[in-house]
């Protein structure tokens, strides 16, 4: 199943266009597998490609510099205040941001109209990747930081709230993750989100959301009232990447509607190796974090002992 996948990519013409549905009419149109071709630069040349490229990273960038600039702003700040904020968690949050905001603003997001593969990518970054780096960044605690007084206490109000306690407890942000998944691509939501904006941006909205849930849920780094144990997050987690790898091989046996043969085999490769790449960064996080909250505890032990018969 992987040994074509870069094939694919150029197979199916992903890699032979440079311009994107945005440019041709948005959502007017929808044609699996085919990216449209460059409005920006008709007749083909490196200098007109660069220009249309520059252009199309305008909406990227005007999504993702305020919400990078304000939380290095906050970092600076309250750096002043109290404890320095760590500078790989400023550079952690402005990769996931830029990954998270490729998929709904830019070329990237403008292929993905018109080519399953190019949306499995957005699906990838949107989803899994951009949501496990931005939960690395502890927004949380720096939002704490950030607020005055009484706002940082309602917002520790609400982060107790029952609410908060079902949607970040790691069965319900799995559900909501890849049950919305297989909701997304064994029904008819995936082909009548390209012809809704309203419905394309909720799509979108939900996948980054169970994404970021369910990645904090696994991993809390931020303050989290409702912690669950390693052992649930551990058959969580299983279970979770499993339904993903399982949903990979049923797109590459049943492509959804619209989508070729081709285009789908490489997307549906795409999502179930990258898938994997991911998962496998967050097994590592996790493994850390219960080696060293497993170390803690043998040393708190040791040192009752200690006390005890020494």
């Amino acid at each position: 199943m992987g040994v074509s996948l870069a094939y694919g990519l150029f197979e199916n013409g992903s890699f032979g266009s440079f311009a994107y549905a945005a440019a041709a009419g948005g959502h007017a149109g929808h044609s699996h597998g085919h990216a449209p071709t460059p409005a920006s630069a008709p007749d083909g040349s490196s200098a007109g490609l660069l220009a249309g490229w520059a252009y199309d990273l305008l909406p990227l960038l005007a999504v993702a510099l305020p919400l990078m600039l304000a939380y290095a702003a906050a970092a600076v700040l309250t750096g002043r205040r109290y404890k320095r904020w760590p500078a790989y968690r400023v550079a952690l949050w402005c990769a996931g941001v830029l990954l998270s905001a490729a998929a709904v603003a830019g070329p990237l997001a403008g292929l993905a109209h018109g080519s399953f593969t190019f949306h499995m990518l957005g699906h990838l970054l949107l989803g899994m990747l951009g949501p496990l780096l931005l939960v690395l960044s502890a927004p949380m605690t720096l939002l704490l930081r950030t607020l005055p007084r009484a706002g940082a206490r309602r917002l520790s109000a609400l982060l107790r709230s029952r609410l908060a306690a079902v949607l970040t407890h790691p069965v319900t942000a799995a559900a909501l993750n890849f049950g919305g998944l297989w909701l997304l691509y064994t029904t008819g939501l995936y082909t009548a989100m390209h012809h809704s904006a309203a419905l394309h941006a909720a799509v979108h909205l939900h996948v980054f959301a169970a994404g970021y849930l369910f990645a904090a849920s696994i991993l809390p780094i931020d303050p989290a009232p409702h912690r669950t144990g390693f052992k649930l997050r551990t058959c969580v987690m299983i279970a979770a990447f499993a339904s993903h790898g399982i949903l990979g091989k049923y797109l590459y046996a049943s492509p959804p509607a619209g989508v070729t043969v081709a285009d789908a085999h490489t997307g549906a490769q795409l999502m179930y190796y990258g898938g994997d790449a991911v998962d496998l960064l967050l097994i590592v996080l996790f493994c850390s974090a219960w080696y060293k909250r497993s170390g803690r505890t043998i040393a708190s032990a040791s040192t009752v002992s200690r006390a005890d018969f020494g």
